[in-house]
């Protein structure tokens, strides 16, 4: 730019919210239920609600945890695999990208049942929670023109994009 020349773009604040998506381990452990106590409370007083809240954050079906095996599902003393909590955590553990196998965490919903169910709950909660990136963008903006007949500025102002 040359000296008595106006800056004709101005840099603007841009906001965008992100979802942070990082890899590795489970943010809490599996017997971290005081890490929230607001899940361990709602798992421990009506756990289908519980799963089914759990199911809907996760953006699954909000019914989905009520086709597990019979009502013993709701205890983690039925006679099989809960097959939905067994696919919530995989599909929990592979869509953030954490390390683990299919075998330990069917040893997890199977022996340790509501609390396989509070750590995805604690992991879906920790995920979710956005941070603001703000960058900078430069915007046209409007220069005054001098009229030297009339002895005035007139400002032509550059079509805004939406």
């Amino acid at each position: 730019m040359y000296p008595g020349n106006p800056v004709a773009v101005q840099p603007m604040a841009v906001t965008q919210t992100v979802m942070m998506a990082q890899g590795g381990e489970w943010s809490t452990g599996i017997c971290d239920c005081c890490d929230d106590c607001s899940i361990c409370c709602l798992a421990f007083w009506c756990f289908p609600c519980f799963q089914c809240k759990t199911s809907d954050d996760f953006g699954e079906c909000l019914c989905l945890p009520l086709l597990e095996a019979g009502c013993l599902g709701y205890t983690g003393i039925s006679g099989s695999t809960p097959c939905i909590s067994l696919s919530m955590r995989a599909a929990a553990r592979e869509r953030y990208r954490i390390h683990g196998s299919i075998c330990n965490d069917c040893c997890l919903v199977c022996w340790c049942y509501q609390c396989s169910w509070c750590q995805i709950a604690r992991e879906i909660k920790k995920r979710k929670q956005p941070f603001t990136l703000v960058t900078a963008q430069t915007t046209p903006v409007g220069m005054p023109a001098y009229n030297p007949q009339v002895n005035q500025f007139n400002i032509n102002l550059p079509n805004r994009p939406q």
